[in-house]
């Protein structure tokens, strides 16, 4: 295994986690709700009283704040991004990653983030899912074919 040196970025990678688990904390604390995009946007597609707006304003936050950063960052700080794959096998990926969520009861940020930390034994099993399912996914694409 070979790690790419130049695009390793573990002080990043931590502030990035350390930020998410801090929203997460603060996003259960202040609305005893779980920090869970899944059913944030869910509750959008079944709207019901009083869930639209911190709902609308938590989803316009996830995606305005890195344009922000975009256009705030200094020049050359982002690298360009790199997607190795065809359109119609993002798009497969993509619905996969949909039909897992709504299978899954969840998806990685809920799972992960929020149910390990409340110690939910069904977060372990599906984040232990999503892991074995990331490395088999890699090995094979990577050595067998």
């Amino acid at each position: 295994m070979n790690i790419d040196w130049v695009n390793f970025t573990p002080w990043t990678s931590l502030a990035g986690g350390v930020l998410l688990g801090l929203a997460a904390a603060a996003f259960v604390l202040l609305n005893g709700r779980v920090l869970g995009i899944t059913g944030i946007v869910g509750g959008l597609l079944r709207p019901r009283e009083g869930g639209m707006g911190w709902r609308l304003a938590l989803i316009a936050g996830l995606v305005l704040s890195p344009l922000v950063f975009a256009l705030l960052s200094p020049e050359g700080f982002l690298p360009a991004p790199r997607i190795e794959a065809g359109f119609a096998l993002v798009v497969v990926a993509g619905l996969l990653v949909g039909f897992g969520t709504r299978y899954g009861a969840g998806c990685t940020s809920g799972h992960g983030v929020c149910g390990l930390s409340r110690l939910s034994l069904r977060s372990l099993v599906a984040t232990a899912s999503f892991m074995a399912a990331g490395f088999a996914t890699v090995f094979v694409l990577r050595h067998l074919l």
